[in-house]
């Protein structure tokens, strides 16, 4: 259902995305992991079709990102990095704003509204102007104009940025009740969803893919058997390397 195929990217001749590779089936929830800067908001915009590689190529459902966007868009929910909204738009005509201009009309567009408002947990919210929401009711708007179309494909980047607990046990426990049925990504900061929601997690540095396994499998590598050691080890030692391509270490 998603397909990275050597993606690489440059911005002003430095290698934001280099080579980045992997496939996730429906069914899957991918965790997509790295330091700030380590190029997985760049790889989830190739994968969504709003930036073009430079190398490789993206496919969602079997249509390319950026060859066959408008198809490709029409099987995905993408929900982005600060989830930019219309602040005098209420999330409810925001959501309804999204459906419209994937042709949902009528009935059909008022129930997948109303559906997905609820799967937010929006509740009195959804009739208040985004712009004097909460950073997390605004997130929230976000995800729900995001998963209203009931799309195959997710694409989430950082999907519980800042909810508080409930908010956060909240919007997991959604991805989880979807999951079955979807193929998904989801960029967090929070090793904890890893073990919570994920079937595999991928760790990528200085844009390269460095390891693509179970969450049990990448907190074995860790030095307490956690998911955190894991990715501390992994990201510190390919930082390491790249300073001291000698590997000798120093300054």
């Amino acid at each position: 259902m998603i397909l990275a195929e050597a993606l690489t990217k440059r911005f002003n001749g430095v290698t934001a995305v280099d080579g980045v590779q992997f496939t996730v089936d429906r069914g899957e929830v991918l965790g997509f992991l790295g330091p700030n800067g380590a190029g997985k908001s760049t790889t989830m915009r190739m994968l969504a079709g709003c930036l073009e590689p430079d190398e490789g190529h993206a496919e969602i459902a079997g249509y390319d990102a950026a060859l066959n966007r408008h198809d490709a868009q029409a099987r995905l929910g993408y929900l982005p990095e600060g989830a930019p909204a219309y602040p005098a738009m209420t999330p409810r005509g925001y959501v309804r704003f999204h459906l419209r201009a994937r042709g949902f009309s009528g009935s059909v567009l008022r129930d997948a509204c109303d559906h997905a408002l609820a799967r937010a947990n929006l509740g009195p919210a959804a009739d208040k102007p985004i712009g004097a929401l909460s950073k997390g009711y605004k997130r929230r708007a976000a995800l729900a104009a995001a998963i209203a179309h009931d799309p195959p494909v997710l694409i989430l980047d950082e999907p519980t940025d800042g909810l508080d607990p409930n908010q956060k046990d909240g919007v997991r426990a959604l991805i989880a009740d979807m999951a079955p049925k979807k193929a998904i990504i989801i960029s967090t900061h929070l090793l904890e969803e890893v073990d919570t929601i994920c079937s595999r997690a991928i760790v990528i540095a200085e844009g390269r893919l460095l390891v693509d396994e179970t969450p049990h499998a990448l907190a074995s590598r860790g030095s307490d058997h956690t998911i955190a050691s894991a990715f501390r080890s992994l990201t510190g030692s390919v930082s390491e390397v790249l300073r001291d391509p000698s590997g000798e270490g120093g300054a």
